[in-house]
C-alpha cells in the first residue's frame, strides 16, 4: 500500500457513510461542494447519478493533487474552510468528512457553508467529538501527573453533540439531524496508535501543550494503557466518536411543524389505540 494512504482507513470509512447519507436523499444534485475534502474521500463514494458536478475545496494543495479517481465532473479549489470563495446560493449540497474539528472559528465555517446553499439546499457532515481518543486522553493524563506532577492537554478538543446542534441552529440550518456513530479500532499498543494518528495528519492542535513528554512518561504511560484497556489478545482499543450532521436552508415550500397547540389527539390516548379501533369494527 503506498504510504499516504496507509494510514487512510478511518477517513475512507467515514467518507463512504457520508456518502451513504447523500444516497438517502431521493433527489439529484446539480451542483455540490466537499469542504476540506482531503484526497476524496466522499467523492469516491458518489456517481453521476445523485451528483452531477462537484466542486473540491481544500487548504492543502497537495491533498487537491492527488484526489481519487471519481465519475464526476470535478473542480479542484485551494481554500479555507472558514472563508469559502463562492457567491451566496450556489450549490444544491455540501459534505464534509472529518476535516472541521480543525477549525478555528466552526461557527464561521458553519455560516460559511449556510450562505453558499441553495435555499432547500442540504448539508451533510461528520466531524469527530465528544469522547474520540478518550482512552489515550486518559492514559497519558495518569502518567504525566504521576511522572511529572501535573499534566498538558496532549489531545485536541473536541466539540460536544449538544453544542454542535445549537451552532448549526445559529448559522441558519432547519430540520437538523446529529447523531453519533463510534469507531473501534484495535492496535498493537500504545505507540502504533500515536504513529497512525501522526500518518492521519491528527497530531494535537493545542497551542498551550507542553513540547515534549519524557521517555518514562511514555513508557508509563503505554503500561497504564495496557492495563486499563488492553485485550486478552494483547491489542488495545482506540475508540473515534463520529458526529454526523444534516442540517437544510429554509425555503417556504420546504415542510414546517404544526403550530404549538394544534394537536387534535392526546398522547395520553395512544393507550387506548387499540380498543377504539376494535369499536370501529
Amino acid at each position: 500500500q503506498p504510504e499516504p494512504a496507509k494510514y487512510d482507513y478511518l477517513r475512507e470509512e467515514v467518507g463512504g457513510r457520508v456518502a451513504d447519507r447523500v444516497f438517502d436523499i431521493t433527489r439529484t444534485f446539480p451542483l455540490a461542494l466537499d469542504v476540506g475534502c482531503g484526497s476524496g474521500y466522499i467523492a469516491q463514494y458518489l456517481n453521476k447519478e445523485t451528483v452531477e458536478k462537484l466542486f473540491q475545496v481544500d487548504m492543502a494543495e497537495n491533498a487537491l493533487k492527488n484526489t481519487m479517481e471519481t465519475e464526476i465532473p470535478t473542480v479542484s479549489v485551494v481554500a479555507d474552510e472558514e472563508f469559502l470563495p463562492f457567491k451566496e446560493d450556489t450549490f444544491d449540497l455540501v459534505v464534509s468528512s472529518l476535516s472541521l474539528h480543525w477549525v478555528n472559528d466552526l461557527p464561521r465555517a458553519f455560516r460559511e457553508i449556510h450562505q453558499v446553499l441553495k435555499p432547500d439546499g442540504v448539508f451533510i457532515g461528520a466531524m469527530f467529538g465528544g469522547e474520540t481518543l478518550y482512552e489515550l486522553r486518559c492514559s497519558l493524563q495518569l502518567a504525566e501527573q504521576e511522572r511529572e506532577g501535573g499534566f498538558s492537554p496532549h489531545i485536541s478538543p473536541f466539540t460536544d453533540v449538544t453544542d454542535l446542534g445549537h451552532l448549526l441552529g445559529r448559522a441558519g440550518f432547519n430540520t437538523l439531524t446529529v447523531d453519533t456513530d463510534e469507531i473501534q479500532v484495535n492496535y498493537p499498543g500504545m505507540f502504533e496508535i500515536m504513529e497512525d494518528l501522526k500518518g492521519m495528519g491528527e497530531s494535537n492542535c493545542s497551542w498551550n501543550r507542553k513540547p515534549i513528554l519524557h521517555r518514562e512518561t511514555m513508557l508509563a504511560a503505554a503500561a497504564i494503557y495496557q492495563e486499563m484497556y488492553g485485550s486478552n489478545d494483547g491489542s488495545v482499543p482506540a475508540t473515534f466518536e463520529i458526529y454526523y450532521m444534516i442540517g437544510w436552508k429554509f425555503q417556504e415550500s420546504q415542510a414546517r411543524p404544526a403550530q404549538r397547540g394544534s394537536a387534535t389527539v392526546s398522547f395520553g390516548d395512544l393507550a387506548k389505540i387499540n380498543a377504539l379501533i376494535s369499536r370501529k369494527k
